[in-house]
């Protein structure tokens, strides 16, 4: 519902945050008003049902973002084609009805094959439709590009990897497993640019390359291997405007220590992408060994001691619902001290990654009921405005360009408000005076 949205972005400003990954494709479905797939039964309770009132969570989540200065990236499972949670037959617009022929089953799970060529148009099609239609600042895939495997079961591809082979291919089954996953990597990010050039593309693949990589990593599976995914090389191409490896182990669990993977993650980047590890908070709030009491006290300031691209993403937002504190609590009362504006993406070459021009703010009111106002450049998403009490500046809010007006502390010494565009450039400052 849109109370429930509400209270998540109102939580994501209580907290400091600035981006919202939102689910939107689970299973070849959508939480979003779509012509190329069914609403999801996890939205609606049952496959191609429609919400009860003409809305659409996407756009509304988007919009209510916008407004209160976070971003907002569709995630989107590119492969999976049913859940075994779920409990509704494949509607007819459902790719198990429409092409069943490119789908197969493994284990629990109905997956899309990555090597059928419908199957790789078939996702691309509607990630092109959601960057077309949607004011998105990020397209996300997760982890399942070749499904996790399961002891002693092939993935049965045989009927597109003998067709691969009867056309003239030439590579054995795990390169072409690779070179397929390549490609769909390569065209997404093709893809979304062709689209708009400023949206962000992110992946989060599995944290561990492979095992003893880096050396001190015993143990994880091989996602080159056994995912078919080649994550260094879609780094070395630069495929990708962020990479989210999902780090969710504890500091001190030897066999997969977050301080032994996250230096290794930013020496292989060498294209200088942002690198945002995925943390686990919710493990965090469980408490258990060997986590340690301040456990994401200590990661972020592993994290922030790297010279590189800093940045993170908390899965998921459940655990960030309470102020246990440890987590929420640490977070609001000393780790997120001030609003952060995201990192600018100075590679994605469009007319908004040149600076925007500096608002035309003037502030109104009386003292100790300061009203900041603007009018933004046609060019800015959002507008910083930072303040300053005694001798220190900080962050007060970042809003919507649009929003137009920011109240001030009561206790503000001067103000200055920055405009930020699509890609993250940055204005000259404007600094009205105070009343």
């Amino acid at each position: 519902s849109s109370d429930l949205l509400d209270a998540i972005v109102a939580r994501a400003v209580d907290l400091k945050l600035n981006a919202l990954v939102f689910q939107v494709r689970p299973s070849a479905d959508a939480m979003y008003q779509s012509t190329l797939e069914p609403w999801s039964e996890w939205l609606t309770g049952a496959q191609g049902r429609a919400p009860d009132e003409a809305w659409d969570p996407l756009e509304y989540l988007i919009a209510a973002c916008h407004r209160e200065g976070l971003q907002l990236h569709a995630w989107c499972n590119p492969f999976r084609a049913a859940h075994p949670a779920g409990k509704s037959a494949p509607a007819a617009n459902h790719v198990l009805s429409k092409l069943p022929s490119a789908c197969v089953k493994y284990g629990a799970y109905q997956w899309m094959d990555p090597g059928d060529q419908r199957a790789a148009d078939w996702s691309l099609a509607v990630i092109r439709d959601l960057v077309t239609r949607y004011d998105l600042d990020g397209v996300h895939i997760d982890d399942y590009f070749y499904p996790y495997p399961e002891k002693g079961k092939p993935f049965p591809d045989t009927r597109s990897f003998t067709a691969y082979q009867k056309g003239g291919g030439k590579l054995s089954r795990d390169d072409w497993r690779r070179f397929n996953i390549d490609t769909f990597v390569r065209r997404m990010y093709e893809t979304v640019h062709q689209q708009k050039p400023w949206v962000q593309v992110g992946i989060s693949p599995f944290g561990i390359a492979a095992p003893k990589v880096p050396a001190g990593i015993e143990a994880g599976i091989d996602q080159y291997a056994d995912l078919y995914a080649d994550v260094q090389k879609w780094l070395r191409e630069g495929w990708l405007d962020y990479l989210a490896p999902q780090l969710y182990w504890p500091i001190d669990q030897k066999p997969q220590s977050f301080a032994v993977l996250l230096p290794w993650w930013h020496s292989v980047n060498p294209k200088q992408r942002h690198m945002w590890p995925g943390i686990n908070p919710g493990r965090m709030l469980a408490g258990k060994a060997p986590s340690r009491p301040d456990e994401l006290r200590d990661e972020l300031q592993l994290l922030r001691a790297q010279k590189a691209s800093q940045g993170h993403i908390h899965y998921s937002f459940r655990a960030l619902r309470t102020d246990a504190a440890n987590v929420a609590g640490a977070l609001k009362n000393s780790l997120y001290p001030t609003f952060a504006v995201a990192p600018a993406s100075p590679w994605l070459k469009d007319r908004s990654a040149s600076a925007p021009a500096a608002p035309e703010a003037r502030v109104e009111g009386t003292a100790g009921r300061q009203v900041a106002r603007w009018t933004p450049d046609p060019n800015a998403r959002f507008v910083a405005v930072q303040v300053r009490k005694a001798k220190d500046w900080t962050v007060h809010r970042v809003l919507g360009a649009e929003v137009g007006s920011c109240t001030l502390p009561a206790d503000v010494t001067a103000v200055s408000l920055v405009a930020i565009s699509r890609t993250g450039a940055l204005s000259a400052p404007s600094s009205p005076k105070l009343r």
